[in-house]
């Protein structure tokens, strides 16, 4: 049996017979006025973070969610984008994709806004999306594609900028390594499909991204996720997995590389009350201005003593240098 398939076998289980606390972090969902969320969304909520920012889901997009577990974000989803079929889920697993229908049902009867006509459910995977060609705004997928081998990663990572609109945006939550895990946790199938084996290390996971052709990565949040103690997974030391939460652009790759935003600024503290360094970024004397990694590393050689780069916050919300 292929880790696809344990995979598929699991989630199926979990389907039936939800597993409260499977993967998600220790924090409620994200709450809305006016939305209700069923208990049963609660007790399947299979993800290690949000995929749902208000900032991207404005001007009504439409919204391809990729693994639609209980149903919780396609509900959230649909929160923002209240028209028939405005949300697309996709799940290859027959039980969960009734597991959501049914919550969805259930979303109606809570809360007077929601028609389950506005969440379109579908067969299918990551690897073969059912949509054409930049046919939607906003992809999402949470705490699924860490499963993946990498080869199937970038399968799924390019799959998923096919169908995205030009300048459309691919919104993830994934646990990250924060050093690379033992291959015998790696090629452990059912811990692989429990999210606790298949995460990459953050560097290595933003270079599947840029791969992939995304000319824009920002990061909307990375925080604590899991610790594998060394008892329980046969470890020489404790394993932290972390919880990196992203939104990736469909626009092209600078010649100069990919601009990935961490939460960086640099602040000029010259003499005069301007600084521009003639590749399109004027700083002003004592302000923080948002910079992406590659132009934060370039002013602080180009202009050494005179741009103080702060650290990464890891968390940014959009904006910025370029």
């Amino acid at each position: 049996m292929s880790y696809l398939e344990t995979t598929a076998k699991f989630y199926a289980e979990a389907a039936e017979i939800p597993q409260e606390g499977l993967c998600c972090i220790q924090s409620p969902p994200l709450q809305l006025p006016g939305l209700n969320i069923p208990e049963i969304m609660y007790q399947m909520n299979y993800g290690c973070g949000t995929t749902v920012h208000a900032a991207e889901l404005y001007g009504n997009p439409t919204v391809l969610y990729i693994g639609v577990g209980g149903g919780l974000e396609a509900l959230q989803f649909a929160y923002f984008c209240r028209q028939p079929r405005a949300v697309i889920a996709v799940d290859p697993v027959e039980e969960m994709r009734l597991a959501a229908m049914r919550n969805l049902q259930q979303a109606a009867t809570e809360n007077p806004w929601f028609d389950p006509a506005f969440v379109h459910i579908l067969g299918g995977d990551a690897f073969a999306l059912p949509v054409p060609d930049q046919s939607v705004d906003v992809v999402a997928q949470n705490c699924l594609f860490n499963i993946f081998e990498p080869v199937d990663l970038q399968r799924a990572l390019q799959e998923a900028r096919r169908v995205l609109k030009p300048g459309g945006r691919l919104i993830m939550s994934d646990p990250i390594a924060t050093r690379p895990i033992p291959l015998h946790l790696q090629n452990d199938e059912r811990l692989r499909a429990m999210c606790l084996s298949g995460a990459l290390t953050y560097e290595e996971y933003i270079q599947q991204l840029v791969d992939a052709g995304f000319g824009q990565v920002e990061i909307r949040a990375r925080r604590p996720y899991r610790l594998l103690d060394t008892q329980t997974y046969g470890l020489a030391a404790p394993l932290l997995l972390e919880s990196l939460g992203s939104v990736c652009f469909k626009t092209p790759i600078p010649e100069d590389g990919a601009c990935i935003f961490t939460g960086k600024t640099a602040i000029y503290t010259g003499a005069e009350s301007l600084l521009d360094d003639h590749a399109g970024h004027i700083l002003q004397r004592g302000i923080p201005s948002a910079v992406c990694d590659k132009t934060a590393a370039k002013l602080a050689l180009q202009f050494p003593g005179e741009v103080v780069i702060t650290n990464s916050t890891w968390h940014y919300t959009g904006g910025g240098c370029c």
